[in-house]
């Protein structure tokens, strides 16, 4: 039983009923609540991303402790080799761990700064910075898949993952050549 009603155009629009109403308003909150879920996910992962990328390019940018170091050995994962501070740090020399993604091959010497209360160095300059930023690289490019896949924002997520791969390949590139 729906009521209609004429309007000026001449047009019967029939009045819906309240509960398709309040279905049609539910299921367009399903809607709203569904993309702020993926976008406070979206943000999580950026947030992430970034944090992680920040414990090793914060001291590549900021770092106190700064010298270079000559790679003496490498294992599977990290190169060892000798810090010898610049100028205005201490002068005492000592052995450090730098990763072997980072470094280069065994005898070349390396501008570094230390990761504060340890022995571990990274890389400093464009190339130790990148390096760095690669895990936010890697977080663009799945926030960008969960924008195409969740809310279907093709846009976004080809600039979103654009932008991480060519972070991650401008990293590579300036570590490899």
């Amino acid at each position: 039983m729906s009521s209609s009603t004429t309007s000026a155009t001449g047009t019967v629009r029939v009045k819906r009923s309240r509960t398709r109403r309040a279905g049609e308003s539910m299921f367009g909150m399903l809607l709203l609540t569904r993309n702020i879920v993926l976008i406070l996910g979206s943000l999580l992962l950026l947030v992430a991303g970034g944090w992680t990328s920040w414990e090793t390019a914060g001291p590549a940018l900021t770092g106190d402790v700064k010298g270079t170091v000559r790679i003496a050995k490498c294992t599977e994962e990290t190169c060892a080799g000798t810090f010898v501070p610049t100028a205005g740090g201490s002068s005492q020399e000592r052995k450090v761990t730098v990763d072997k993604t980072a470094s280069g091959k065994v005898g070349e010497r390396l501008q570094v700064a230390l990761r504060p209360g340890t022995d571990e160095a990274v890389r400093t300059g464009p190339a130790g910075v990148l390096y760095g930023a690669v895990p936010f690289g890697g977080s663009l490019v799945l926030a960008g898949v969960v924008f195409v896949l969740g809310m279907r924002m093709k846009r976004t997520a080809l600039v979103l993952g654009a932008l991480g791969v060519a972070l991650m390949s401008a990293s590579w590139a300036l570590l490899t050549f």
